[in-house]
């Protein structure tokens, strides 16, 4: 299992491109087996996860094309098996995506309950009970979601998701889209991410308004087509090396990226005293060298601030100015980086869904295990901001959501290599 090695100490300085987000590109893979002309889905970010659904298209018998660009041609036409298998489900929550389009296409499907990242109860039944309101047969044995769509497909249904879902949201506007009549989708999740499926479904002919809001509404088509689609910038990237250069006093330019999808953390990043200037595909933040300031977050489904950002703030907040409180509303189990931190000589205090975080100027480089995906930046911006060498293991969690984090931040000047485990 391959490690990272971080010696500490380098402010971060310099420019670097943001790739395509995952938490985009990932449900609009699955919504290319709506189509039935070939896709083709550009700026892809070269993940593992991206990487797995690519996998499981191939264990379905739909073969895609890739170019050197990491642009992904599918055609769904070829679909041989309505099965998504356990041993590629297990690895990635984002799987259960292909339950809805494969019912609402090919009128069934066969979907292993998902696994991923253990940071809380992340629970399908938004899915199936949206499924089930548009007409689907489903059923639940095995470790499977066995889902069939009525005589005459899936019909539009009023849902209600009592708990808003950015993947449930997703799933239950893909199933719709191809639907009969309309359907109404209320208390939907609002991310960027869910406004960038509905673009891509609308780009093939879906007829989808309101994404971006709680109230979603889509009219049923007889058929989508094909096209071409560029999929957004990774916010959550974007962020992560934002906090790093603030918590090394460094400074930065991101470029292929998009400010107005970061209000939140950037108002948080100035509060901490970045200085910020931005442009229509550019972000810059510069510290001028100094220590950042302790800031309190409290997380929330956009437009909040993300649950996805919380670890990297509390290890800005680590070697900051003050005592910042840092509170989870989100997932209930995403405290698990602190214990981590607090090895490398952090001060940081849990007490229920809060993390009270006293800085201290320096942290000692320790070996530390990641245990999420985001908990695995945080650790690496410990380890940017540590004195000596953190030697981060089981950075394979890494690796499902930063492509080529340290080939990333050599560009910047920090002093990271990975070593075969």
């Amino acid at each position: 299992m391959d490690k990272l090695i971080i010696t500490g100490g380098a402010r971060l300085n310099g420019e670097i491109r943001i790739s395509g987000a995952k938490n985009s590109a990932l449900p609009i893979l699955a919504a290319t087996l709506l189509a039935d002309t070939p896709v083709t889905v550009c700026n892809l970010p070269h993940l593992h996860d991206i990487t797995t659904m690519i996998e499981l298209f191939g264990r379905m018998g739909v073969q895609p094309v890739i170019d050197e660009k990491l642009s992904v041609e599918v055609d769904a036409s070829s679909i041989q098996t309505l099965v998504a298998p356990y041993e590629l489900v297990k690895t990635m929550r984002a799987s259960i995506l292909v339950l809805g389009p494969m019912v609402a296409r090919f009128g069934e499907a066969e979907v292993a309950l998902p696994g991923g990242c253990a940071i809380g109860s992340r629970p399908v039944d938004l899915h199936i009970r949206g499924l089930e309101a548009m007409g689907a047969q489903i059923d639940v044995e095995g470790g499977y979601i066995k889902a069939k769509a009525p005589a005459g497909g899936l019909r539009g249904a009023h849902f209600f998701f009592d708990i808003v879902s950015v993947t449930g949201t997703e799933n239950i506007m893909m199933a719709a889209a191809l639907a009969n009549g309309r359907s109404v989708l209320e208390n939907a999740a609002r991310e960027p991410e869910v406004v960038d499926l509905a673009n891509f479904l609308n780009a093939m002919g879906a007829q989808i308004s309101g994404a971006g809001t709680d109230t979603i509404t889509i009219d049923g088509v007889k058929r989508l087509g094909g096209g071409r689609y560029s999929v957004m910038p990774d916010r959550i990237e974007t962020g992560t090396y934002l906090v790093a250069a603030a918590a090394t006093g460094g400074r930065v330019k991101l470029k292929d990226t998009d400010a107005t999808l970061l209000e939140a953390v950037l108002h948080k990043l100035e509060e901490a005293g970045a200085h910020i200037d931005t442009g229509s595909n550019w972000i810059e933040l510069d510290m001028k060298g100094n220590r950042p300031k302790a800031v309190n977050i409290r997380t929330a489904p956009y437009p909040a601030f993300p649950t996805d950002m919380q670890a990297q703030f509390i290890a800005m907040n680590a070697v900051a100015e003050g005592t910042g409180t840092v509170i989870e509303t989100v997932f209930e189990n995403r405290f698990m980086h602190v214990y981590e931190m607090n090895r490398m000589g952090s001060q940081i205090l849990v007490e229920g869904n809060t993390a009270i975080v006293t800085g201290v100027p320096k942290l000692k480089g320790a070996p530390v295990m990641a245990t999420d995906l985001r908990a695995s930046a945080s650790l690496v911006i410990a380890g940017l901001v540590a004195e000596g060498d953190t030697l981060i293991d089981r950075i394979y969690h890494i690796d499902r959501g930063y492509e080529c984090i340290e080939e990333k931040l050599q560009l910047l000047g920090a002093k990271i290599r990975r070593v075969p485990g």
